[in-house]
């Protein structure tokens, strides 16, 4: 995954940023939103693992298109709590982290509820 950056043009060169920057940044936004209970894999990242490859990155896919980061975020909410409210929290705490961090304002967050999660 570390094969991804965006590049920032400037005057004095070249600013490059990895997808794993960005995969740190969304799992420090969503950590700190009440209301998610953690970030779920997709079908694909699941099998992965059941063979022994391992991704960094579960539930979050970074792309970088026409200057734009992308990321889709596959999250699990806690049972009783609003699923739009805390899905629009992920979006804004996303976007505001992300945006403040690398300075690129143009950023789309995607976000995907995958699943309740019940107190045990």
């Amino acid at each position: 995954m570390a094969d991804n950056y965006i590049t920032c043009k400037e005057e004095r060169g070249s600013i490059h940023i990895s997808e794993d920057v960005i995969v740190s940044l969304v799992k420090g936004a969503i950590a700190e939103i009440e209301g998610v209970a953690g970030l779920s894999n997709a079908a694909g990242a699941e099998l992965a693992e059941l063979i022994g490859i391992k991704t960094a990155s579960k539930g979050i896919k970074v792309a970088f298109e026409d200057d734009t980061i992308v990321t889709d975020v596959i999250i699990n909410v806690c049972y009783g709590s609003s699923i739009v409210a805390v899905a629009r929290e992920v979006q804004e705490k996303i976007l505001s982290t992300v945006q403040s961090v690398t300075g690129i304002e143009k950023a789309v967050v995607n976000v995907h509820v995958a699943g309740i999660s019940f107190e045990k």
